[in-house]
C-alpha cells in the first residue's frame, strides 16, 4: 500500500528507518540478550522521528508460531514493538530465511503487518523494491529447492507436530551448522559479477522494473551501490551480528549508518 513520508506540526520531513538480520537467539560479537537491548535502544532512538520502520527479514534465529505457543524470549523488543504501534508509528516486517513460519501473531497481537515475498511501495515520491533477499539471483540452487520444502504446508504442518522445545533444538542446530558452514570470503565483497543481489536488480532493470531503490537484507554486508541504469540504487542493510547497520529514508535521499559501531559502506559512487 503506497504510504507518504509524513511532516511534524513544525514542517519537519519525519524519517524512514530499515533495518534487518537481526538474528535474535545466536550469540555474536555480543550474547543475544545484550544485542536484543541495543536493538531497543536503537529502536527508542529512531522513534523520535520515524513515520515508519521496516525490519526486512531475519529478525529471530528462529521462529515458529505453533497455533498457541511462540517462542521463548525475544520480551524486550515485542514488547517496544507493541509500544511504538500503540504510539502510531507505522511498522511492517518481513520474513526471513530464519524466520519464514510466521503465521498471524504479528498482525493480531501487535498490529504489525508481515510481507512474506517482496514488495513495491512508494515513500515521499520515491518507490521501493524491498524484500528479505533470500533465494533472488542467479545460483544457490541448494537452498532454493530447500526453501520450496520448508514453506510448503506440508512441511510446515509436519514440523508443527513436533514438541517446541524439539522443534527449536532442531532449527538452532541446522542454523549453526548453516553458519559455521559459509565460506569467510563470502562474508566480504564478491566483486560486482559475484554479488547476486547485485545482478538481480540490474535484470529487473532491465525487465523494465526501475524503482529508486532496491532494499534487501540477508547478504549481511552494508551496501550502496549504484546501478547499471545510473539512477536506482541497491540497498543492502547489512546486520547486526557485528556491523549493527541500518538505513534511513529522509524524505529526499537513502543513507546507511552505523548504530554504536563504525563500519564501512560498500559503494560505487
Amino acid at each position: 500500500m503506497p504510504e507518504q513520508n509524513k511532516s511534524d506540526p513544525a514542517g519537519e520531513i519525519r524519517r524512514i528507518y530499515f533495518a534487518s538480520d537481526f538474528h535474535l537467539g545466536a550469540d555474536a560479537r555480543l550474547p543475544s540478550r545484550e544485542r536484543e537491548k541495543l536493538i531497543v535502544k536503537w529502536l527508542n532512538m529512531v522513534s523520535a522521528d520515524a513515520a515508519a520502520i521496516y525490519l526486512v527479514g531475519d529478525i529471530f534465529e528462529f521462529w515458529f508460531e505453533y497455533k498457541s505457543v511462540v517462542p521463548k524470549g525475544y520480551t524486550r523488543i515485542l514488547g517496544k514493538l507493541a509500544e511504538l504501534r500503540d504510539r502510531g508509528i507505522r511498522i511492517e516486517v518481513f520474513t526471513g530465511n530464519h524466520d519464514q513460519w510466521m503465521f498471524g501473531y504479528f498482525e493480531e497481537e501487535l498490529g504489525i503487518p508481515v510481507h512474506y515475498n517482496p514488495v513495491v511501495v512508494n515513500l515521499n515520491g520515491k518507490s521501493f523494491f524491498m524484500g528479505h533477499g533470500d533465494g533472488l539471483g542467479p545460483g544457490d540452487y541448494g537452498y532454493k529447492r530447500m526453501k520450496k520444502v520448508f514453506t510448503h504446508p506440508i512441511s510446515r504442518w509436519l514440523f508443527g507436530w513436533l514438541h517446541p522445545d524439539i522443534g527449536a533444538k532442531l532449527a538452532f542446530f541446522f542454523s549453526k551448522k548453516s553458519r559455521e558452514a559459509t565460506p569467510p570470503e563470502e562474508r566480504n565483497w564478491l566483486g560486482e559479477p559475484q554479488e547476486w543481489l547485485l545482478q538481480y536488480c540490474n535484470r529487473k532493470i532491465s525487465q523494465g522494473t526501475e524503482p529508486d531503490y532496491f532494499i534487501f537484507g540477508h547478504r549481511h554486508l552494508p551496501v550502496d551501490w549504484l546501478l547499471e541504469n545510473g539512477k536506482s540504487r541497491y540497498i543492502n542493510l547489512g546486520e547486526w551480528l557485528w556491523h549493527n547497520s541500518y538505513a534511513v529514508f529522509d524524505g529526499n535521499d537513502m543513507s546507511v549508518h552505523f548504530f554504536e559501531n563504525n563500519g564501512i559502506v560498500v559503494k560505487n559512487w
